[in-house]
């Protein structure tokens, strides 16, 4: 009676291992300390399903398992379960092991009963964590070169900060303001890397004169998902558009969006925070969460990359329009955020005029900011639409362009509130060298 009261207590195990070693470690497991083998799957679709049913609380699985990618050991993570990869030393390559680096726990596939023995003592002691948080990121290891399987803490990794430019829907600014933002912080001489993050039609690429027939951000998602993405590929992928500004462009049709998966682009910026000091993220508007597919935990997320990029970010940059309608949309926008836990620590109106404002535009939209939303320290970006539409039209910034522009001075404003300008930002600059810098 007692063992049986054990057996029923003890910690699930779902396993889906392949090869002569499965009968080894299946018996491993079962005569484990507080273990208890659920079931044995036959591929990676069957111990999905058996872990969103809760049938156990750690999968044993091998990393040559067909479909085991990022997102599959993400899948598995997001229903609760840890997971542990077995990999076999003698044909495993570097990018098939970072491509299951999101695992709680890799380690080589035993061959022998002593070494089987001490897999389930290693599992036992992951059961009793399950659900507790990771201090460091396994993928933010891989990034460093360091290794993600080790089970000695890895040093500390020094990581660049994410901005998140955000704004809601009406086409108030945002890519404007990521790019000029960026720009500005470029040229205090800090390393930036400028990412469209909006799936709704990035238009970064375009903005900057940049011909763009493969999206970087989209390449890059990929290579993270296959467990490939480093430094070297990522600056690839992200080439210079002006000294100490990459850019890693965007999905310019709006149909193209599962291509830009959650778990993906979360390693994407891990790999990002590395490359540049300073990372710009341009988001899409939509922060709705698909409550209609949340019983889904496989199905992928309309508006993923925003969501992410907003829960990812340092600081967030909050956009709206100085018009009355942008002006409401933004009070509900920030609003949202705040539901979403995300607290915006910047908010910039954007062409903020006479015409359509008053005529002490900058007091009244100060004023309505302020008994609307409690906002006293918004930047009030002026109007200066000629400035602007040369700059499109030359694909430049208005730093080189239009460096007295009103516009301009308020953009270094809020590059002086992210720490990245210093008083050489507020001279001209240097025209755009036709020659990249090299990667370093």
């Amino acid at each position: 009676m007692a063992e049986t009261t054990a057996r029923a207590a003890a910690v699930g195990v779902l396993c889906g291992v392949r090869g002569g070693g499965e009968v080894l470690v299946v018996r491993a497991l079962d005569d484990g300390p507080g273990l208890r083998v659920t079931r044995r799957c036959a591929d990676l679709a069957e111990l999905q399903a058996a872990a969103e049913a809760g049938l156990g609380r750690v999968a044993v699985l091998s990393a040559d398992l067909d479909q085991l990618d990022l997102t599959a050991v993400a899948t598995l993570r997001a229903t609760g379960v840890a997971v542990v990869v077995l990999l076999d030393p003698e044909r495993t390559t570097a990018a098939e092991r970072a491509r299951v680096a999101g695992a709680d726990l890799v380690l080589e596939a035993p061959t022998e009963p002593a070494g089987a023995a001490m897999l389930a003592d290693r599992v036992a002691v992951l059961a009793t964590t399950v659900g507790s948080a990771h201090v460091v990121h396994p993928q933010e290891r891989v990034s460093a070169g360091g290794d993600p399987w080790d089970a000695v803490a890895a040093p500390p990794v020094q990581r660049g900060r994410l901005v998140a430019v955000w704004g809601p829907t009406g086409a108030p600014g945002r890519s404007t303001v990521a790019l000029h933002l960026a720009a500005e912080v470029a040229a205090s001489g800090t390393a930036t890397l400028l990412a469209d993050a909006d799936s709704y039609g990035g238009c970064l690429a375009q903005l900057l004169g940049v011909l763009d027939e493969a999206p970087g951000l989209a390449a890059a998602a990929r290579a993270a998902g296959q467990g490939s993405l480093d430094l070297v590929m990522l600056a690839r992928l992200a080439p210079y558009v002006a000294p100490d500004l990459r850019l890693l462009s965007g999905i310019t049709r709006a149909d193209r969006w599962p291509e830009l998966a959650a778990t993906a682009l979360d390693a994407v910026w891990v790999v990002a925070r590395r490359l540049a000091a300073v990372v710009v993220l341009d988001c899409g508007f939509s922060v709705e969460q698909d409550e209609v597919l949340s019983y889904d935990t496989r199905a992928p997320r309309r508006n993923a990359a925003t969501l992410g990029a907003l829960a990812a970010a340092d600081e967030v940059v909050v956009v709206g329009a100085a018009d009355p309608v942008g002006i409401q949309r933004l009070v509900r926008a920030l609003s949202d955020l705040a539901e979403l836990g995300v607290s915006p620590q910047h908010v910039v109106v954007n062409r903020v005029r006479a015409s359509v404002a008053g005529p002490q535009p900058a007091r009244a939209v100060a004023r309505a900011l302020e008994r609307y939303a409690g906002i006293r320290d918004a930047i009030l970006v002026p109007d200066d639409r000629p400035s602007l539409d040369a700059a499109v039209l030359e694909a430049r910034t208005l730093r080189e362009i239009a460096p007295g522009s009103p516009a301009r001075r308020a953009l270094v404003e809020l590059a002086g509130r992210l720490g990245g300008t210093n008083g050489a930002a507020r001279g001209e600059a240097p025209r755009r060298s036709a020659v990249p810098a090299p990667f370093a």
